[in-house]
């Protein structure tokens, strides 16, 4: 068995074991990671990694989309900040724009760091409780 077939088992293995909190929190990351993916292939004029990197975050950003609970008030504010990163991926994908697509990563980063903050009220909103 190589490094690389250790690693994807560890990754599967993470991923199914992982609780809804973690698995949002490790979308957030992916995202992330791929912007950055994409703005380096573009620094490195490297247009189809560029194209391929960004297409997969923007692929999480419609999952996100596609999750939100519309009954619940505040979707609908989340959805207006996920459409609008995925404009900007967009933009950025199809202007190789590399301002669009900081715009993006810029504002998954502040969303995920919320979502870590919201993480944490929980665990300790659920350790005074018990």
């Amino acid at each position: 068995m190589n490094a690389n077939t250790t690693a994807n088992a560890y990754k599967n293995q993470q991923i199914m074991t992982a609780s809804p909190e973690n698995l949002t929190l490790m979308l957030y990351n992916g995202a992330i990671r791929f912007v950055n993916e994409s703005i380096k292939a573009l620094e490195l004029g490297d247009k189809e990694k560029s194209h391929s990197a960004n297409l997969r975050a923007q692929d999480i950003v419609r999952e996100f989309m596609c999750t939100l609970d519309m009954k619940i008030e505040m979707s609908k504010t989340w959805l207006a900040l996920y459409d609008y990163i995925e404009h900007c991926l967009i933009q950025g994908n199809i202007n190789k724009d590399i301002q669009q697509l900081s715009e993006a990563k810029n504002m998954l980063t502040e969303m995920r760091d919320t979502w870590v903050e919201a993480m944490k009220l929980v665990r300790s909103n659920r350790a005074v409780a018990r």
